[in-house]
């Protein structure tokens, strides 16, 4: 049996449920407290850090490396091209996602309006997610200069980079923080993208005492 051990709300562990979900790899989602950080938690992966993959006799850590171990071992249906050029602007935009955004804007806003509550490690703080406010914008943005001249972030098909944008952006819009107003080609993109049937377990999260707003789950938001 395949078992994700991960947060609902984080986009690292939401990319390997895309990515797990949209190769049809059947998976026993555990929920993991990782801030309490439990000794069995910890056997699996010392540094604490969700998610964790057991998976053919393996106990995996790392989103990328455990969403590039599943496209190799399970190369159906593909989430990399096969041309080094197009493989190497996948992981830059995978990158530009799960480094850049996520420090410039998910920590700042997620971390702040849930996060902290959710694991009793203080209070928002205001200047931060005012700085994050702003700059998903300009992220959002840059996405749309993408989106302008291909059908997926990285190209014509959809790939790895377009599930690591998504696990971003769909957090923030559990907690009604993404402007969907701002670039029409980015609101169709993640259209697009949120009606394919591996995102729909995403679509089901629910944290205990914050709930989602009703556009979240919503296909025509």
């Amino acid at each position: 049996m395949t078992v994700l051990y991960h947060a609902p709300l984080s986009p690292f562990c939401r990319k390997v449920r895309l990515t797990l979900s949209e190769k049809r790899i059947d998976t026993d989602l555990q929920e993991e407290r990782y801030w309490e950080k439990s000794p069995d938690f910890l056997r699996r992966n010392p540094i604490g850090k969700v998610p964790v993959l057991r998976i053919d006799g393996l106990v995996m850590s790392e989103s990328q490396a455990i969403c590039e171990y599943l496209e190799d071992v399970y190369p159906t249906p593909a989430l990399m091209p096969e041309d080094p050029r197009e493989r190497y602007e996948v992981r830059r935009i995978v990158a530009y996602f799960d480094d850049t955004f996520h420090s410039e804007v998910t920590v700042k806003v997620l971390g702040e309006r849930i996060t902290k509550k959710l694991t009793g490690s203080g209070y928002p703080d205001s200047r931060l997610v005012k700085e994050g406010v702003v700059r998903i914008k300009v992220h959002l943005d840059y996405m749309a200069e993408l989106l302008d001249h291909r059908r997926w972030l990285a190209g014509d098909v959809m790939t790895m980079a377009d599930f690591a944008a998504a696990a971003h952006l769909s957090v923030l819009d559990y907690s009604s923080d993404v402007d969907w107003n701002r670039q029409a080609g980015v609101k169709d993109w993640y259209a697009k993208i949120k009606s394919r049937p591996a995102f729909r377990s995403l679509l089901a999260d629910q944290v205990a005492g914050f709930p989602p707003p009703p556009h979240y789950a919503d296909l025509d938001f």
